[in-house]
């Protein structure tokens, strides 16, 4: 979508109540932080592979002194009240996840490292490119995915990080993961959310219709 649909839907959320979270394209910092600046209370950052490219996401997305994100004066979240610049960066500081993908075999054996970095928040495994990089792509139910699993969770728990969980949504084997640990958990994406249940409501009315 749109950095301005993303704007929207942050300050709508955040006057609701919810936390709005965006995902960015790699290494787009200039997406981030303006999504940042217009509501979000936190960015997921695809395929981050070493400590270093961790620490370059915490670099960018904080404030000093955590990391060196420059000041753009102060956005929705205080609804446009004025507030002190050092009151505002501790702030959103502590209330900004940063969220880091380990999408390749790469980042999971860099897992413990990563997770090391100070101001990241979230190890979160993108499942369906972690399965297309194995070359067992959609098999979420493979060892070699749940040792994945294994080593991420344990790194983000020495650390006092979030273990997350991105692309299964199978009701069978969510559980697996989630009793291993994950708790950083995306339940699904609106698209299978709505035809889920437009295929529920075909269903209903098929059966009320004579000659179905």
């Amino acid at each position: 979508m749109s950095l301005e649909a993303c704007a929207q839907i942050s300050i709508a959320a955040l006057d609701a109540g919810i936390a709005p979270i965006a995902r960015v394209p790699n290494g787009e910092y200039a997406i981030a932080t303006r999504a940042l600046d217009n509501g979000a209370l936190g960015i997921v950052m695809p395929h981050v592979d070493t400590a270093a490219e961790a620490r370059e996401v915490v670099n960018r997305l904080k404030y000093p002194p955590v990391g060196h994100r420059s000041m753009g004066g102060i956005g929705p979240h205080y609804g446009l009240r004025s507030v002190s610049s050092s009151e505002a960066a501790a702030a959103l500081n502590a209330a900004n996840l940063t969220i880091v993908m380990l999408e390749t075999p790469t980042a999971i054996d860099n897992a413990e490292e990563t997770a090391a970095v100070p101001g990241v928040d979230v190890l979160l495994i993108g499942t369906n490119d972690l399965c297309a990089e194995m070359g067992i792509h959609g098999d979420f139910g493979n060892e070699r995915v749940t040792e994945a699993y294994r080593i991420m969770i344990a790194a983000a728990r020495k650390y006092r990080k979030f273990p997350g969980m991105a692309g299964i949504y199978n009701e069978a084997l969510m559980p697996r993961y989630i009793e291993m640990g994950a708790r950083f958990v995306l339940g699904g994406q609106d698209a299978a959310f709505l035809a889920a249940a437009a295929a529920q409501r075909t269903g209903f009315l098929r059966k009320l219709s004579p000659g179905s």
